[in-house]
């Protein structure tokens, strides 16, 4: 892993569209890691909305991130990470050179169902969980919601 972020590990959540399983891990990473990391979300061909089911699904939780939209993956972004988590993207996530790589194997939530994407929702906060447990170690609050 690289030399992190003023000592932050730096994450980016990366899937096609930033329209959903993107979206929930950052704000879930955003909520759970707040000072102690650094988080972007982006896509390979960024959609034009978050998926609504995704936004209600999150606001279920306490996350509101009706606010957000979908970016575009830059260079610098992929450039500075020192974890690149994908979600869906196969070959059209370009790969950067010292970056730690996981790929969640997700299913999209696009046009599911509230109740298909609670579960989707539900197994994105504990991998986000996970994760941070990794890099920040398990002595860090864990907030309940």
């Amino acid at each position: 892993m690289r030399e992190m972020t003023a000592g932050r590990p730096e994450i980016l959540f990366l899937c096609v569209h930033n329209a959903g399983r993107s979206q929930m891990a950052a704000a879930f990473a955003r909520a759970l890691g707040g000072e102690l990391i650094v988080v972007h979300s982006a896509g390979s061909e960024p959609g034009v909305a978050l998926h609504p089911a995704v936004i209600d699904a999150m606001r279920e939780v306490g996350l509101d991130i009706s606010g957000e939209s979908p970016r575009g993956l830059t260079d610098e972004m992929g450039r500075r990470a020192d974890v690149i988590v994908t979600m869906g993207c196969g070959d059209a996530c370009p790969v950067y050179s010292g970056a730690r790589y996981e790929d969640w194997v997700l299913d999209d939530p696009a046009g599911q169902s509230i109740d298909a994407v609670r579960v989707i929702r539900d197994e994105i906060e504990q991998r986000v969980r996970g994760l941070l447990d990794e890099l920040l170690g398990h002595d860090r609050e864990h907030p309940p919601r």
